[in-house]
């Protein structure tokens, strides 16, 4: 795959506070890419100056192929975003929105009507294209969002927290639409979260940390550098558990071992056949990788 945005050893300073500090990572075309880090982290900054709307102290960005330098009015036509906080118009309707950013990429006439048709079965928004932003539910003004960030097809769409509020069934089915547009456009996704289990998706992760990039790879390799294993035994006495020499905690209906690795979860089970007749092995959680990787939990930033 091409590199669709790539960052060069790019700092930003806001006087003496260093936001972005020598910051490189690469963004493949077609990609699921997840930008982690607490707030302050630098994701924000970082954000403002691939889409041009913040000028670089040093270093290099390029989206597309095409040097960032804040004129570029043709990468703005390949860049959507979505805000943790709604641009949409409170006062104005779901298509009285939508055409009025269509008509910012003179889309405008039957162009639009056939893009909004399009995004409206795509997003579901006949039922609620009359009704003002205001009245909405949260999960509906996502929806909507994320149509208004697409409107114009780009080829890269940053979601800034686009799921902070919503319920487990509305962030489910935004990711539906989401990964279908992937398949379906190519479409480069890059995700900030808070939701570590939206990462866990990802085809490739940069976890940030006042400014510069403190871990990456796939969620695999994080899991594996980062992140402990752990076997789930059941059915079985204390006093059996005790001898695997391993440490342990009591759970219901049976006991908790962490491991190192998948290699030793198997020589375990393999070295210990006739006690492991009722067991599962978990690998490491993206919450354990950022928490190992940055000292933070997100949840208590």
């Amino acid at each position: 795959m091409n590199n669709i945005i790539k960052i060069d050893k790019v700092s930003k300073s806001y006087g003496s506070l260093k936001a972005v500090n020598n910051l490189s990572f690469l963004v493949k075309e077609g990609e699921f890419f997840s930008f982690l880090g607490i707030n302050g982290a630098g994701k924000s900054t970082t954000i403002n100056m691939i889409c041009g709307e913040l000028s670089k102290d040093f270093g290099s960005i390029e989206v597309c192929g095409e040097e960032v330098d804040g004129n570029n009015t043709s990468l703005k036509e390949k860049i959507g975003v979505v805000f943790q906080d709604s641009l949409l118009d409170k006062s104005l309707s779901v298509y009285d929105n939508l055409k009025i950013k269509a008509s910012l990429y003179n889309i405008t006439g039957k162009d639009f009507l056939d893009r909004y048709e399009e995004l409206s079965k795509l997003f579901n928004l006949k039922e609620i294209e009359k009704q003002p932003i205001s009245k909405l539910s949260g999960g509906q003004r996502r929806r909507v969002d994320i149509a208004r960030a697409i409107i114009h097809n780009p080829s890269i769409l940053i979601l800034d927290e686009p799921t902070t509020g919503l319920d487990p069934g509305t962030r489910k089915s935004i990711w539906k639409v989401l990964n279908n547009l992937r398949k379906e456009k190519n479409l480069t996704i890059f995700l900030t979260t808070h939701y570590m289990e939206e990462a866990a998706d990802s085809d490739y992760i940069v976890i940030l940390d006042k400014g510069t990039t403190i871990a990456e790879g796939t969620p695999l390799e994080l899991k594996n550098k980062y992140a402990s294993d752990t076997v789930y035994i059941y059915n079985v006495d204390e006093e059996n558990i005790k001898k695997l020499d391993k440490s342990y905690k009591k759970v219901r209906d049976g006991f908790k071992i962490i491991v190192k690795d998948l290699k030793e979860a198997t020589d375990l089970i393999i070295k210990n056949k006739d006690l492991f007749k009722d067991y599962e092995v978990i690998k490491g959680k993206m919450d354990d990788v950022f928490l190992n990787a940055t000292g933070y939990e997100l949840e208590d930033e």
